[in-house]
């Protein structure tokens, strides 16, 4: 999460004093796309009303698949941006799919909250009917902001999957906007709208097993919204803390303990 994004939210705090649709405030996407690094790639497109949404799955070497892992990534960016999270995890033997939502990469539209959350369980919906999916077991994944999506559609489908992580997840919209500028905090209240958030989702999730990823060193997502989230989360849960910045456990010295994580999940 840039600074820059919370910038322009104060830009618009100016035009309003009343509760807005400010939400597409927080997405920040990129459609120039990085050489994607991976041998085995598979390309979707789904139509949502006028527009088309779009994600990768990236296919291990190997013929046998551990995990399905669909892959919801941070405000700014695409699916390219983010590979460097998810390269290690197909070299470790699981599928994964990275979902670009409106906006982002070769997807079109504008992403709000609601048609993301929308989007993202029409493209699970999808997913499920792909064989080479739905036999496998399928974890959901969120990362910054991407956790706000990943732990609603997991509220939402619990019965159908099998696990969910969370990475350097905010707590909510409003509560990363209050952590950026504290000054405005009763302004933010009343003005920034979470109309789903990963600190009341989680509490549903009795029996699934959840995995949290956070860095005290992170200067972008605020550690005690991880600690916030966890404590809130029923059992069974665990709680990994890695020594890197915002996102960067799989650079760390931490990775392998993170993908043991994940393979145990």
């Amino acid at each position: 999460m840039k600074k820059t994004i919370f910038f322009s939210l104060l830009l618009a705090f100016s035009s309003t004093l009343s509760k807005a649709q400010m939400d597409d405030k927080f997405y920040q996407p990129d459609k120039k796309m990085q050489k994607l690094e991976f041998k085995k790639v598979e390309n979707l497109s789904l139509p949502v009303e006028n527009d088309t949404i779009t994600a990768i799955v990236l296919k291990p070497e190997s013929n046998s698949v551990k995990k399905t892992i669909l892959f919801f990534h941070g405000a700014n960016g695409n699916v390219s941006t983010y590979q460097y999270m998810t390269k290690p995890l197909v070299e470790d033997g699981f599928q994964v799919v990275m979902v670009d939502v409106r906006g982002y990469g070769k997807s079109t539209g504008k992403p709000t909250h609601k048609n993301v959350a929308e989007d993202a369980q029409k493209m699970f919906d999808y997913l499920l009917s792909k064989k080479e999916i739905s036999d496998s077991k399928i974890y959901i994944y969120g990362a910054s902001l991407g956790s706000q999506v990943a732990t609603h559609l997991a509220k939402d489908n619990q019965s159908k999957i099998s696990g969910l992580i969370l990475d350097g997840g905010m707590s909510s919209f409003t509560d990363i906007a209050i952590k950026y500028k504290p000054e405005y905090k009763e302004f933010i209240q009343k003005v920034i709208i979470s109309p789903y958030s990963a600190k009341e989702d989680i509490k549903s999730l009795q029996g699934l097993p959840k995995l949290f990823i956070y860095s005290k060193n992170d200067s972008s997502v605020p550690f005690e919204h991880g600690q916030l989230i966890y404590n809130n989360a029923p059992e069974p849960k665990q709680f990994l803390e890695f020594s890197g910045e915002h996102l960067q456990g799989m650079k760390t010295k931490d990775k392998n303990e993170i993908l043991k994580a994940i393979e145990n999940l």
